[in-house]
């Protein structure tokens, strides 16, 4: 039964050696070369880290040796860590577990022993670094094949081949709605399925493009997944939040005093009201870095695709205000378009001379040559006959403008990082809820939420952190959208003509002298 937010349960923690070996530490402190060791006595910190944007789960044990470990199981960097860790709670299952054990064939597998010095004449400290046997895997093989047909296909291919990542795991994959055919250059299969992630479009009809797709291993397995599917079911409807979070100046009482809420007088639950509290959070980037996403494309973006072939080229314009509607985003409903809306507005930031003494106002969206792609057609690709195939992704140039910046407004939209209380079964591409207080609430309770910071966030990294404490939380994660709109600009992007024979300055258009 746990007795606060933050209790956990390290069932154990055992080392195989690259004989299968290991060493068992019992009550008297004596050594035993078993096959079922239990060294948690030693370890005084674990971290795990899981992330949207990497392939596979590392992390490190932090151990105090007074055994000499390293020495007698030995440990050379090739042994085997297995382990469970979970969030203790009345409601616990085993589903809700961080489950890196033999049984279930998912065991961890150490790569690097660092950091080590000496304590004392009989007593080391040490990190072992480990990873997913995947992780290791990758780096050790290569693929040289076609592939031809879905794309998911593919890539379950390259998932389960024993020539690639044969991998035993789950992996959670969202059907792709285009064929091709795809040839794979001597690539890692995870960079393989990078591209096949970038050649896929999503079979959900309500997302015309979308913006490619991620490849990530969680706690729970391996996921292949559009970016939107994180947003919205296949339905349509919002994906429910795993968590609601607040923060408050006045840390959850854990002291066994009665909480009461203050707008229904009921008694609240102290583990579980501790589990909503933040910690402490950081905004990494609360607004739009509009100059590196104008650089980037995200705004305006122009795709010159090519055939090298018959010498052709067509080129694809992409505007970020004119296309948000047409993709899910994290605080939008895409099924009734309540409130939110882009975290930029369409607003006049410069203007262009068309003709003689006539101006018009130019909005971030409106500068499609910020960035030029060029995409030749064929490129890892080879389409039967005139193309009749499939959809080649890379032949759309309005589908790679739309992807390419959805991937970058992804990444640099607004960034939160916070640290809450350990819950297992929270994990990368979980939609949570923040309520942030507004600065112009002075109260540490109650108040209103600030109406953009506040809302939906999709959880991009998880850092795990146990000590011989509690368990902890540091979780990253971000919003592409506000829950409340800035809504449209108000001048129009007509042509404005001067009176005067002179260049109109962003002052006058400031002040509306020419609009």
């Amino acid at each position: 039964m746990a007795e606060f937010a933050g209790d956990y349960d390290l069932q154990y923690v055992h080392i195989h050696n690259h004989r299968g070996e290991g060493l068992n530490v019992d009550q008297a402190g004596n050594i035993q070369s078993t096959r079922g060791e239990n060294i948690s006595n030693m370890v005084i910190e674990v971290n795990i880290y899981e992330s949207l944007y990497t392939h596979a789960i590392t992390g490190s044990l932090v151990i105090v040796d007074t055994r000499n470990l390293i020495g007698n199981l030995p440990i050379q960097g090739t042994e085997r860590l297995s382990f469970r860790l979970a969030t203790k709670l009345d409601t616990y299952s085993s589903a809700d577990s961080i489950d890196f054990t033999e049984e279930r064939g998912n065991p961890m597998h150490v790569y690097k022993l660092a950091n080590r010095e000496q304590l004392n004449d009989t007593t080391q400290k040490y990190t072992l670094h480990f990873c997913s046997k995947e992780f290791l895997r990758n780096m050790r093989t290569r693929v040289s094949k076609s592939y031809s047909g879905r794309m998911d296909e593919a890539v379950n291919s390259i998932f389960k081949d024993p020539e690639y990542l044969n991998s035993k795991k789950k992996l959670f994959f969202q059907k792709t709605r285009n064929q091709d055919k795809v040839v794979i250059p001597n690539l890692s299969p995870v960079d393989a399925i990078k591209l096949l992630g970038k050649r896929s479009l999503p079979s959900n009809v309500n997302n015309r493009g979308g913006a490619g797709y991620l490849f990530y291993e969680t706690t729970k397995g391996f996921h292949f997944r559009s970016f939107e599917s994180l947003c919205v079911t296949k339905n349509g409807e919002q994906v429910a939040a795993k968590q609601k979070f607040r923060y408050v100046h006045v840390p959850i009482d854990i002291t066994g005093h009665e909480m009461i809420d203050e707008k229904t007088g009921k008694k609240l639950d102290k583990i579980m009201e501790g589990f909503k509290s933040v910690i402490q959070y950081k905004f990494l980037n609360n607004v739009h870095d509009v100059a590196t996403n104008t650089v980037l494309g995200t705004y305006g973006h122009t795709v010159i695709t090519h055939n090298l072939y018959d010498k052709s080229y067509k080129k694809d314009k992409y505007h970020y205000h004119n296309s948000y509607n047409t993709t899910a985003h994290t605080d939008t409903d895409p099924k009734h378009r309540w409130k939110g809306g882009p975290p930029i507005t369409d607003s006049p930031v410069d203007y262009d001379q068309v003709e003689g003494n006539a101006y018009k106002q130019k909005g971030v969206s409106d500068f499609a040559e910020s960035r030029i792609s060029l995409q030749p057609t064929t490129r890892f690709s080879h389409n039967e006959g005139t193309g009749s195939f499939g959809v080649d992704v890379t032949q759309d140039g309005k589908i790679e403008g739309e992807r390419v910046a959805l991937a970058n407004s992804a990444r640099a939209g607004t960034k939160l990082r916070m640290t809450i209380k350990g819950q297992s079964w929270l994990q990368p591409g979980d939609i949570i809820e923040f309520d942030v207080l507004s600065v112009e609430n002075k109260r540490n309770t109650g108040g209103r939420p600030d109406p953009r910071h506040s809302g939906r966030y999709i959880i991009t990294h998880i850092r795990h952190k146990v000590n011989s404490d509690q368990y902890f939380q540091e979780i990253e994660c971000i919003k592409d959208s506000v829950r409340q709109s800035y809504g449209s600009a108000n001048k129009s992007y007509a042509n404005i003509a001067g009176d005067e024979k002179r260049q109109v300055t962003p002052h006058d258009i400031e002040n509306d002298r020419y609009s």
